[in-house]
């Protein structure tokens, strides 16, 4: 059981594959944990283990995980960013992209905004939010569920403690949007990142697609965890895509020539317009049918179009996995 130390921190992870580094941040709030993940839709440990290296980490103090370390009140968010930030230097990665469920939302804009120049693309997966109509629902959840155990482990730790790390964490101004970072910061995000948006009350279905709006090379996936499509999502198709996705992020050089199987036409073509591409034909895998016959489609992104011969979801799959190599 591998464990990165710094001073009173020890931050329990786990690595599975090789590759092109993978950080993955479980979703279950301040309960994040790598065996939580066995739990969420698709595991990304066993999905992505045969073209990345996925690392996975306990949140510091999760219950039911194995890293503990001191409890920042005046830096609830920076403290876990500073875990996550060390644990990939302490495995000697510099440039890494992330996926995020839940509370890996935030974190992700909080490391985009810290490390930006680390992070090749990042996806937010059910990612948590503000809701205004129950603006105490983050601060109550944690103060019910994470709070009083962790007092009982630690007796360093007090209710008014935890309650005070809750507040600064969700309340005052933070109290809105992504609670991490403000609309400026995403308006001037320049990574790639795909959103993949559900809509329970922790899980903000408006902050997530306008977090996708806002960001210049964002894109959202409005339908991709609808219940009448769970059968679909639960089996192979999340993996199969978001390895697509990932792997052609990782190796899109925007140096490379235009034009390539599959019939880019465009002089120029930006990472934004490469998750554009990607975005159109992740969403007729999720949806078969869904651009039966359609040759062209133009991602809201960019304005250059792409051939997608989709007849089948696997085609759609195939196609894509080819179309920038």
């Amino acid at each position: 059981m591998p464990f990165y130390e710094q001073g009173a921190i020890r931050i329990h992870y786990e690595e599975v594959g090789s590759g092109f580094p993978l950080l993955v941040i479980p979703g279950g709030g301040l309960n994040s944990t790598v065996a939580g993940l066995a739990t969420h839709p698709f595991n990304p440990m066993d999905e992505f283990k045969d073209e990345f290296r996925v690392i996975a980490a306990d949140l510091r103090n999760a219950k039911g995980g194995q890293s503990t370390g001191p409890l920042e009140v005046d830096r609830p968010w920076d403290a876990y960013t500073d875990d996550q930030l060390g644990l990939m230097d302490h495995l000697g990665i510099r440039d890494f992209m992330v996926l995020g469920f839940c509370i890996g939302g935030p974190f992700i804009w909080n490391l985009l905004q810290r490390a930006g120049d680390r992070v090749v693309a990042a996806v937010p997966a059910q990612p948590s939010g503000y809701r205004p109509e129950m603006p105490g629902l983050s601060y109550n959840n944690n103060m019910k569920g994470w709070g009083p155990e962790l007092c009982t482990r630690r007796p360093d730790i007090t209710m008014a403690m935890v309650d005070t790390f809750l507040t600064n964490m969700y309340g005052g101004a933070r109290a809105d949007f992504v609670y991490t970072v403000t609309r400026d910061f995403v308006r001037s995000c320049q990574t790639p990142v795909l959103i993949l948006p559900d809509d329970i009350p922790a899980h903000p279905y408006a902050v997530a697609m306008e977090c996708a709006m806002l960001a210049p090379k964002a894109e959202g996936v409005p339908s991709f965890w609808l219940p009448a499509r769970a059968s679909h999502v639960a089996t192979h198709a999340p993996g199969i895509t978001l390895v697509t996705v990932f792997r052609e992020l990782r190796d899109y050089d925007p140096a490379a020539p235009a034009l390539r199987p599959g019939g880019i036409s465009t002089t120029t073509v930006s990472n934004s317009a490469c998750m554009g591409a990607l975005m159109m034909g992740f969403s007729g895998i999720l949806s078969p049918g869904s651009y039966q016959g359609r040759r062209s489609v133009t991602p809201r992104s960019s304005a250059f179009a792409i051939n997608l011969p989709i007849s089948s979801p696997c085609n759609g799959i195939s196609f894509l996995s080819e179309s920038y190599r």
